[in-house]
């Protein structure tokens, strides 16, 4: 999975064109979601095929921004202050989350500014909280 990075115009019926867009060509959105920023809105959307999204995005006039890698997490839903603890856990070791949201299986997703530290870390949690 990987997350892409999408400006769209800030009007009606763009998101709905992106969406129908990617669905006519078998494109699942896993999760994510739309932030306005003036006249156009940055979008983060998880996809299996990410370079198959970005040229058919390209041929409406959608512009992928960026393909990222992403750290895909599952937290302990019955513990509170999961998210916060992993999130120290990233920043004690000087990684900044650049994009966060969830997918729709309740997994947090994140874009690091390091990935393959975050990489390890997540390993860890999951041996950690999951074995």
């Amino acid at each position: 999975m990987k997350d892409i990075e999408i400006i769209l115009e800030n009007k009606p019926g763009t998101l709905g064109l992106m969406g129908e867009t990617l669905g006519k060509h078998n494109i699942s959105l896993e999760g994510g979601g739309v932030f306005q920023n003036g006249n156009v809105a940055i979008a983060h959307f998880l996809v299996e095929e990410a370079e198959k999204a970005k040229t058919v995005l390209k041929d409406i006039g959608i512009t992928v921004v960026k393909i990222n890698n992403v750290i895909i997490q599952k937290l302990r839903q019955d513990v509170p202050g999961q998210l916060g603890e992993f999130c120290k856990q990233l920043a004690n070791d000087n990684i900044n989350i650049v994009v966060q949201y969830s997918d729709h299986s309740n997994q947090l997703i994140i874009v690091p500014d390091n990935y393959i530290k975050a990489q390890k870390i997540s390993k860890k949690w999951t041996e950690t909280w999951w074995n």
